[in-house]
C-alpha cells in the first residue's frame, strides 16, 4: 500500500507490520493468506483463548513468517508528514501514532494545546500559526511527503495552497484514517457522545486481556503509556470514530459501535436528519459479515435501523425494537444494549458504590449473568462499559466460553479510572471539589451533571460553563438551560468561539438569562470568574461545594486557577 508518488525521488511508505495486515476477521482458523507485494504470511491457527490469574486472556497461534526487509527503520526514509491543525484532539493522536511508526512529523496550530505537549516530547516539530516556512527544509529545498489536514482547517489555508502548488498529497481526515486502518480487524467506536471513554475503556480492557491491539483515541488516556495511543502489533485496531465532516466514512470496520445519535456539529449538520443520513452511510461501511454493536435505549441510534422511519411514540419505540436484530440487516449482525431488558445485553439494578462509581448487575437476553463495578460515575458509563461487553463477547465468541470471557472484562472494567477531562477531579480544599468535564453538548451536561449528584448527593453543585462556538449555543440554547437547571448555581461565561465568528446574536448573556430555577449569573472573563469563585468559597471555607467547570474550550485552565487562588486565600500548602 503506497501513497499516490509525489515525484520520481518521493514515496512514502508505511511500515511492514502495517502492511502485512489483511482484512479478515478476528477468528483465524485454517486459512493461507496471500500477501501482495514483499511479505508472504502462513496464519496457521488461532486455536483457543486461555486465562491466567491476572484475568488475561492469551491467543494461542501458530505462524509462519517470511519477509524480506524493504523498510529502513531509519525516521527520515519512511518520510516525513506534515498535520495542519495539529494541537486537537483528533489529528494530535494521528500524529503521535505517525511518531511511533517512525516516521518524522511536524505540524502547526493557531495556539498550543496540551496535546502538543506529549507530541513535542515525542520528537514532533511544532509551530504557532500557519505559515509556507513551516513546511520547508534544508533552505526550502525541502517538503514534506505528505500532508494531513484537521476538518477545522479551512481550504484556503496558506500550508494546503503551497501543498498543492508543489504537488505534495493533502489528505483530509477521512482519507488519512481509511489508508491507516487498511488491512485491520477494525473496530470503530462512533456516536454523538461517548466515543473517547468508550473507544479508551475498550482498548484499556483488551490490551488488559492480553490482546496486542492498536487504539487511537482523540483525548489523554492517563492508563495508556502513550498518552492516546496503543501501539500493538496485532490484528485489531480500536479507533474513535468521528461523525464531524464525515471523518469516518473513510473506514470499513469489522465492528461498528454506535454509542447514540443526536443533532451535534450543528454547523455541519443543517438537522438531526442530516445526522442519521451521516450514520446510515456509515453502516453500510461495515463489513460483510462484520457486527453493529448499538444502544438501544437511544432513540436516535435505533432509528438506523428502521430505513429512514422515524418512530413516534414510545409504545411504538418498543414495538420496533421487539423485532430480532439480527434479521435487520443481511450483510451484519447486530447486537443491542442498554438498560432496558429488550437489548440484548442490559444493566439493571443501577446503584453507586463506595469507590464513587457505579455497581449494577449484567443482563443477557433476560437472564443475570454477573454484577460490574466501575471507578467512575454516571448512568452514561453504565453504558459506555455495556458497549465494551458486548464488543468484547462478539470479538471471542467462538474461542472462549462466555463467562470466561465477562468475568475477565469485568475484572478490567473495574480498574478503569477514565480518561482526562471527562470527569476528572482537579483538588479538594476544606469542603470544595473541583472536577473539570468536557461536556458542551446539553446531552453531556445533563449527564455529568447526574454523575456528579451521584457522587455528591449532599453536595450544592456550582457549575460554570463555557458555550462552545456560536452555531451550536443557537441551535440548543433552550435545551442548554434545561441542562443547566439541575444545579444549584451557574456561571455562564462568553462563548469560546473556536473555529467561528459572531454571526448569531446569541451569546452567555443571553443563556444566562434562560435558565430558570438556580441563580444564574453571567461573567464573560475566565480570570473574572476564578475571583468571583474564589471569592464566594473562601468566605464559608467548610461549607460543601463541588465545582464543576464545563466546555470544550479554555475553561479548563478554571478549575487549577481557582484551586491555587483558594490555596492562596486559605493558606493551605499544595
Amino acid at each position: 500500500m503506497k501513497f499516490p508518488a509525489l515525484s520520481t525521488s518521493k514515496t512514502l511508505n508505511f511500515p511492514a507490520n502495517l502492511m502485512e495486515k489483511q482484512n479478515i476477521p478476528f477468528q483465524i482458523f485454517l486459512r493461507k493468506i496471500s500477501v501482495q507485494g514483499k511479505t508472504n504470511r502462513s496464519v496457521k491457527s488461532v486455536q483457543a483463548l486461555s486465562k491466567n490469574n491476572s484475568g488475561s486472556i492469551s491467543i494461542a497461534t501458530t505462524v509462519t513468517e517470511e519477509r524480506d526487509r524493504v523498510f529502513d527503520s531509519s525516521r527520515n526514509d519512511k518520510g516525513w508528514i506534515h498535520f495542519v491543525g495539529i494541537g486537537g484532539c483528533g489529528l494530535s493522536a494521528l500524529a503521535m501514532f505517525a511518531l511511533k511508526q517512525g516516521y518524522e512529523v511536524s505540524g502547526s496550530d493557531i495556539e498550543w494545546s496540551s496535546f502538543m505537549d506529549g507530541l513535542q516530547e515525542a520528537g514532533a516539530l511544532l509551530h504557532i500559526g500557519h505559515s509556507v516556512e513551516n513546511m520547508r527544509r534544508n533552505a526550502a529545498s525541502r517538503l514534506p511527503d505528505a500532508i494531513v489536514v484537521s476538518s477545522a482547517i479551512p481550504q484556503h489555508n496558506v500550508e494546503i495552497l503551497c501543498a498543492k502548488s508543489a504537488g505534495v498529497p493533502v489528505y483530509k481526515r477521512d482519507r488519512w484514517l481509511g489508508k491507516l486502518t487498511q488491512g485491520y480487524n477494525l473496530i470503530a467506536v462512533s456516536g454523538s457522545h461517548g466515543k473517547s471513554t468508550t473507544a479508551s475503556m475498550l482498548a484499556y480492557v483488551l490490551d488488559g486481556m492480553g490482546d496486542n491491539l492498536t487504539a487511537v483515541v482523540g483525548a489523554h488516556v492517563p492508563q495508556f503509556s502513550g498518552g492516546n495511543i496503543i501501539f500493538g502489533d496485532g490484528w485489531n485496531f480500536v479507533l474513535e470514530a468521528d461523525e464531524y465532516d464525515g471523518c469516518f466514512l473513510g473506514l470499513s470496520p469489522y465492528i461498528a459501535i454506535v454509542t447514540n445519535l443526536d443533532w451535534e456539529h450543528v454547523d455541519i449538520f443543517q438537522n438531526e436528519e442530516a445526522v442519521k443520513a451521516t450514520f446510515r452511510k456509515f453502516l453500510s461501511r461495515i463489513r460483510v459479515g462484520g457486527h453493529l454493536i448499538l444502544c438501544g435505549d437511544s432513540e436516535g441510534a435505533y432509528s438506523l435501523l428502521t430505513d429512514g422511519k422515524q418512530p413516534i411514540g414510545s409504545h411504538i419505540w418498543s414495538g420496533l425494537r421487539s423485532r430480532p436484530l439480527e434479521k435487520c440487516s443481511d450483510s451484519y449482525n447486530i447486537t443491542s444494549y442498554g438498560t432496558t431488558s429488550f437489548n440484548d445485553w442490559h444493566a439493571s439494578s443501577i446503584r453507586p458504590n463506595l469507590k464513587g462509581g457505579c455497581d449494577y448487575t449484567l443482563c443477557h437476553q433476560g437472564c443475570s449473568v454477573v454484577d460490574i463495578s466501575l471507578q467512575i460515575p454516571g448512568v452514561h458509563n453504565v453504558l459506555n462499559s455495556l458497549a465494551v461487553i458486548a464488543t468484547v463477547v462478539t470479538l471471542f465468541s467462538d474461542q472462549s466460553p462466555i463467562n470466561n470471557t465477562i468475568n475477565c472484562v469485568s475484572l478490567h472494567l473495574n480498574n478503569f479510572i477514565g480518561i482526562k477531562r471527562r470527569f476528572e477531579m482537579i483538588g479538594t480544599i476544606y469542603g470544595c471539589h473541583i472536577y473539570d468535564d468536557y461536556a458542551h453538548h446539553p446531552t453531556e451536561v445533563s449527564a455529568v451533571i447526574q454523575a456528579a449528584r451521584q457522587r455528591f448527593p449532599n453536595k450544592s453543585l456550582l457549575v460554570v460553563f463555557q458555550p462552545h462556538t456560536y452555531s451550536r449555543l443557537a441551535a440548543l440554547k433552550d435545551d442548554f438551560a434545561n441542562a443547566l437547571r439541575d444545579a444549584d448555581q451557574v456561571v455562564v461565561t462568553e462563548v469560546y468561539a473556536a473555529r467561528e465568528i459572531d454571526e448569531q446574536n446569541v451569546g452567555g448573556r443571553e443563556l444566562a438569562a434562560t435558565i430558570i430555577g438556580p441563580p444564574s449569573e453571567y461573567i464573560p472573563s475566565l480570570d473574572d470568574v476564578v475571583d468571583k469563585l474564589a471569592f464566594q468559597i473562601s468566605e464559608k471555607p467548610h461549607r460543601n461545594f463541588v465545582v464543576l467547570t464545563l466546555g470544550a474550550g479554555n475553561i479548563t485552565t478554571v478549575g487549577p486557577k481557582l484551586l491555587y487562588e483558594l490555596r492562596r486565600r486559605l493558606q493551605v500548602n499544595s
